[in-house]
């Protein structure tokens, strides 16, 4: 049995307490405490449902150099996740029932965050053959992506979408425009003219989505079931605009925005510093701005890290050669808290909710709301400011482009079914 004392609750219902909150037998038993053979004292702090991760990238199998299970699952309980999606963009991708069975055997030896393996919609995510989704979700993928390569084909997308809907899997999406894309390594615009630098415009990812909408359509006419699409790592208002538009129409779409999206833009590749490089691009401070009114009027359903670990020699290679992404799983509620919670006044309950029940609801998973008789997966969050040090990360990506940053909102706790998987409790 575990006591937490005197700790405020937070979860998508709002904020309450403070609470005596047991834990045991896998579940909170009362939020009015008991006897335990642990008491922790949860004063000036706030407990909160675990979070959930739609979209990392834990490079195993293939790429381990950068990230592996151990190291990507060990990063995500530090950084509050109790639940992790994973891309299939690996080498090789998986786009087998044998590969995402033995991610999910891999992973639930580890005993830190469950993984819910994302699964390929194309073999090879060429784009061309879909991939055996029955199959593969009985092995335990819980969506279909290509995510890291466009859906150039319509009527593949079409057809997936069609297949997945009557699995009830969602399809998700990298919205861009290969052809208006080309090499872009930054926003275009005025700053990456100013730069000599090329640009991935807004209008890629604003065509795709607009593209994908009306293959949506189609799937929701021919569908034996409800197809569902999901929009990955939305950065325009643009973007935003079409999908908030789809919403109203009644479509069933859902959307994530990432951390660095939400807190950096253009701006940060003045230094020519391959950090800031992303897919999508950084955008302006009207397309920021835009995304952070999508997460308080429900047009975004999420917040995604999209955590993306290269080695730190790919990361100082030239801007045009260097990979993109950005390691974000340890640090994207303190940063989210800070910037938005703290320095803006979002509200802290959407704020949780969008790292807890609006993820959850994109897989048709069940809420985990702070009451007698639910999951004891729970992250304890410690509002103390401390600066973000990248040497200190769990993950392979000891680098960040909040390297400094001060934040607080951090994880001191995370327990898994009321086990500890991460402790760093004064």
């Amino acid at each position: 049995m575990i006591l937490i004392r005197n700790v405020r609750l937070v979860d998508a219902l709002g904020e309450r307490g403070p609470a005596d909150v047991l834990i045991g037998e896998g579940r909170i038993l009362s939020l009015e405490g008991g006897a335990a053979q642990r008491v922790i004292d949860g004063t000036a702090c706030f407990l909160a449902p675990g979070f959930l991760d739609l979209h990392a990238h834990l490079r195993e199998p293939g790429e381990e150099v950068k990230e592996d299970l151990a190291t990507g699952l060990l990063a995500a309980v530090r950084g509050g996740y109790t639940d992790l999606v994973s891309m299939p963009n690996t080498k090789p991708p998986v786009d087998t029932p044998e590969a995402v069975r033995a991610l999910k055997e891999k992973a639930k030896a580890l005993g830190l965050a469950r993984l819910h393996p994302a699964a390929a919609l194309t073999e090879g995510q060429e784009g061309k053959t879909l991939t055996p989704a029955g199959l593969l979700k009985e092995a335990g993928a819980v969506l279909l992506t290509d995510d890291g390569r466009t859906n150039e084909d319509a009527g593949v997308l079409g057809a997936g979408l069609l297949m997945a809907a009557a699995l009830g899997l969602p399809v998700a999406v990298h919205a861009e425009d290969a052809g208006l894309r080309r090499g872009g390594v930054m926003n275009d615009g005025a700053l990456s003219d100013l730069l000599g630098l090329p640009g991935n415009p807004p209008e890629a990812e604003a065509a795709r989505i607009a593209r994908d909408l009306e293959v949506l359509r189609y799937a929701l006419r021919r569908a034996q079931g409800r197809p569902h699409l999901h929009i990955q790592h939305l950065s325009t208002k643009r973007g935003l605009e079409l999908v908030r538009e789809a919403k109203r129409a009644g479509l069933p779409i859902t959307a994530e925005a990432t951390p660095h999206h939400l807190t950096l833009t253009e701006e940060a590749l003045k230094a020519f510093d391959p950090l800031f490089k992303v897919a999508p691009p950084l955008r302006g401070e009207e397309d920021r701005e835009a995304l952070l009114e999508g997460l308080l009027d429900g047009t975004l359903d999420a917040i995604a890290t999209d955590h993306a670990p290269h080695t730190l020699a790919e990361k100082e290679m030239d801007l045009l050669r260097a990979p993109f992404g950005i390691p974000s799983l340890e640090v994207a509620f303190p940063l989210l808290y800070t910037e938005l919670h703290l320095k803006r006044g979002f509200p802290l309950a959407r704020l949780v909710e969008l790292f807890t029940d609006g993820p959850r609801r994109v897989l048709g998973l069940l809420s985990i709301h702070l009451e007698e008789g639910a999951e004891a997966s729970l992250v304890l969050l410690s509002p103390k400011e401390r600066p973000v040090d990248p040497g200190r990360f769990a993950s392979k990506a000891r680098y960040s482009p909040w390297a400094g940053w001060r934040l607080g909102g951090w994880p001191v706790l995370t327990l898994v079914e009321g086990r500890i998987v991460h402790e760093a409790l004064e």
